[in-house]
């Protein structure tokens, strides 16, 4: 890395951005955050990553639809990870104007500051599985707990790269938007672009919601004695990917940046680290000692009965393969929620989802920033 260069990651306070920006701090990278702190919890993130690594951070309290600002982030990056984004399907049917404007704005701001700059830092994005739609014409059968596609091929290794792209509520049509964009700045402008379509994330630094980072939110809820409440069936399926995992994957990317330019890449478990909610609930039983309370609701627009990543593209370019299996990792999450006092913390942030303005504007205060006032959601 050159001298005055540093990693930027937007949306970097948040659950993803967090344990990169540690990988690499931890590595003497120097790393600068870029969020407005808008999301409950990211806050907590922020004051561990400053406790962690002290001067090796820098902070710039802003926001994505803030070209200026973004321009000044990235002008000394070596490498941008844009994380920052409006994350939630039911959040983009209450406001889809607000969501493209974060989500595709925002991105169109982050390529057109690198693009302005000389040395053109890789850019590496993350997209989404929405963007594939309901999969629809995908044929299921199912037993008493999953769902599991008709189709030998998507049972053995899930859905890949060349499936038709499918946008489907304002959350995925802005994130398929954002995604295009960023395949479009390589090949048009020929930048070093890589985008991850990402399947379930999960682990330590996620406070989970109904609507983001569910498996978080399912512990939260079983170890406080909360009901679970199950849009559809219960059976719908996804793969698991470990944050940790994930981190190796971004880490992957940025090694191998010739070899992946320009290219979108389906991330998450496989098919081997798959797990159905009530497979979930079943895992949560036994580390609980109890069964988790569990109410029922329809299901919700958006929502894919069956969702598991072919990784085998970017294994194949960049050797990566994911280590670290549901049930491990499930409880490596439990138990990190449970030292770091989360699910109380949790409970209470319901209520209010957003950051007090007051806990925002003392923490500015502390990293000496201005804060923006509009909101960045970021996973």
């Amino acid at each position: 890395m050159s001298a005055g260069r540093y990693v930027l990651i937007t949306g970097g306070c948040g659950f993803i951005g967090t344990n990169l920006a540690d990988r690499f701090l931890s590595a003497g990278h120097r790393v600068m955050v870029f969020d407005n702190l808008s999301r409950a919890g990211v806050e907590r993130n922020l004051e561990w990553l400053r406790e962690t690594h002290g001067d090796l951070l820098q902070v710039k309290i802003g926001d994505v639809r803030d070209a200026a600002a973004v321009r000044d982030a990235v002008r000394r990056a070596s490498h941008v990870f844009h994380f920052a984004a409006q994350v939630a399907v039911t959040t983009s049917l209450d406001d889809p104007r607000e969501d493209f404007e974060i989500n595709v704005g925002g991105t169109l701001n982050v390529l057109e500051a690198v693009r302005a700059t000389a040395h053109k830092p890789p850019v590496i994005f993350t997209s989404t599985n929405k963007v594939y739609g309901g999969l629809d014409d995908v044929r299921f059968v199912s037993d008493d707990v999953r769902y599991s596609p008709a189709a030998r091929n998507i049972r053995a290794h899930g859905i890949g790269e060349a499936r038709p792209l499918d946008f489907h509520s304002p959350y995925g049509c802005s994130k398929g938007a954002a995604d295009q964009y960023v395949l479009d700045y390589a090949r048009t402008f020929g930048l070093k672009t890589v985008v991850f379509r990402m399947s379930c994330i999960y682990g330590p630094h996620q406070f989970g919601t109904e609507d983001q980072g569910w498996v978080a939110h399912f512990v939260i809820r079983a170890l406080n004695r909360e009901p679970i409440t199950i849009y559809g069936d219960g059976k719908q399926v996804r793969d698991l990917l470990f944050v940790e995992d994930l981190v190796n994957a971004f880490i992957a990317a940025a090694e191998h940046i010739d070899t992946v330019s320009g290219q979108a890449f389906n991330i998450g478990g496989g098919a081997s680290n798959t797990l159905s909610l009530h497979e979930l609930l079943r895992m949560l039983a036994k580390f609980d000692g109890r069964p988790a309370k569990v109410q029922w609701g329809d299901w919700r627009t958006g929502d894919q009965r069956y969702y598991v990543s072919d990784t085998r593209k970017f294994s194949e370019a960049t050797g990566w393969l994911p280590s670290v299996a549901p049930q491990d990792g499930v409880r490596r999450l439990r138990e990190w929620l449970i030292t770091a006092g989360i699910p109380a913390l949790v409970q209470q942030s319901e209520e209010t989802p957003m950051v007090a303005k007051g806990a925002a504007a003392s923490i500015a205060r502390r990293v000496d920033v201005p804060i923006a006032a509009a909101p960045v959601a970021e996973g």
